[in-house]
């Protein structure tokens, strides 16, 4: 059972399988417009030599940002979103941002004497059941910084991604994509432990006064966790932690319980459980009322989950 808000979240996450494939390893000189937007895919970029600028337009219930990358730095776009990475720091107007400018050129070395940016691109994705449910509650974008000390023991990964962009140069590594696995979940940690992150799942984790239902829900998925009874639980009304939680977490209560009882039922099924034991642990009496809900939070039958191989082979992308 989790007894803090990062040991929480390091279980709800601890099911993501994430699958990283590189796209490009190369190198942008002069005027240039990059970008993985448009495939419909999550993505990545890593500065591996060089400075840049991520552009983000605005959208609803967030301004156009610009942010200067430098070598170490990561960016993982959560969703196919509009972006780009450019030399200048001036974002381009909004009809700009899907004209690519200039042609990615074969990495030769990282020595520090070229110019330009030195870039590793790519794709992700979360292969688990619960992938979409979950990343539905983190932000569009996390960007990993080389001088942030959370991320201090991923500095050590970065280097390992940037001897191995080095050394390959006709195919590139493919020990760069579980790199890049590891570096992403550094940057999870990273958002974990934000104080001012907020609405989000780490926002539910680390607020002193949800905590210990989610624990609680954890532990005992099975109990009958009503919306009153998870109100009496943080000594609150029903209609103050109903609006408390959505502030905070940005989906009701109900939503939340759902996605946590899911993740349970996932791992169980996944070591062997039956579907009829598992139902029964998470609160359900009908094991066809289980599996309208698994698939409805999961997108997959439970069937599916506990026949799903542990290694799922990758689709490769030119």
């Amino acid at each position: 059972m989790p007894t803090s808000a990062e040991q929480a979240a390091d279980w709800l996450l601890s099911g993501l399988e994430l699958r990283s494939t590189l796209f490009h390893v190369g190198r942008y000189c002069g005027a240039y417009r990059a970008s993985t937007a448009g495939h419909q895919r999550a993505s990545f970029h890593l500065v591996l030599e060089g400075t840049c600028w991520l552009h983000l337009p605005a959208k609803e219930g967030r301004a156009a940002q610009s942010t200067r990358l430098v070598a170490g730095d990561a960016v993982f776009l959560m969703h196919d979103m509009a972006h780009c990475l450019t030399p200048d720091p001036n974002a381009p107007s909004d009809d700009e941002y899907a004209v690519r400018i200039g042609a990615m050129m074969p990495l030769d070395t990282l020595d520090g004497s070229h110019d330009g940016i030195a870039l590793a691109c790519g794709f992700f994705e979360f292969r688990s059941d619960l992938g979409e449910a979950i990343t539905g509650l983190l932000p569009d974008h996390i960007l990993a910084r080389h001088d942030d000390t959370k991320l201090a023991g991923a500095r050590t990964l970065f280097d390992l991604i940037r001897v191995e962009a080095a050394r390959a140069q006709d195919a590139p590594s493919p020990l760069i994509n579980r790199l890049t696995d590891a570096l992403f979940f550094y940057a999870l940690r990273a958002v974990a432990s934000a104080d001012d992150f907020a609405p989000g799942l780490w926002s539910v984790m680390r607020r002193s006064e949800f905590t210990p239902l989610v624990s609680a829900i954890i532990e005992k998925p099975g109990d009958d966790w009503t919306t009153h009874t998870m109100a009496a639980f943080c000594h609150m009304s029903r209609a103050r932690f109903c609006k408390q939680f959505a502030q905070v977490c940005g989906q009701p209560p109900a939503q939340f319980l759902a996605l946590l009882r899911m993740k349970v039922a996932a791992e169980m099924l996944r070591h062997g459980a039956s579907t009829l034991s598992t139902a029964e642990h998470v609160g359900y009496q009908s094991e066809s009322a289980f599996a309208q809900a698994f698939k409805r939070v999961t997108g997959l039958p439970p069937g599916t989950c506990r026949r799903e191989p542990a290694g799922v082979a990758q689709t490769p992308v030119h």
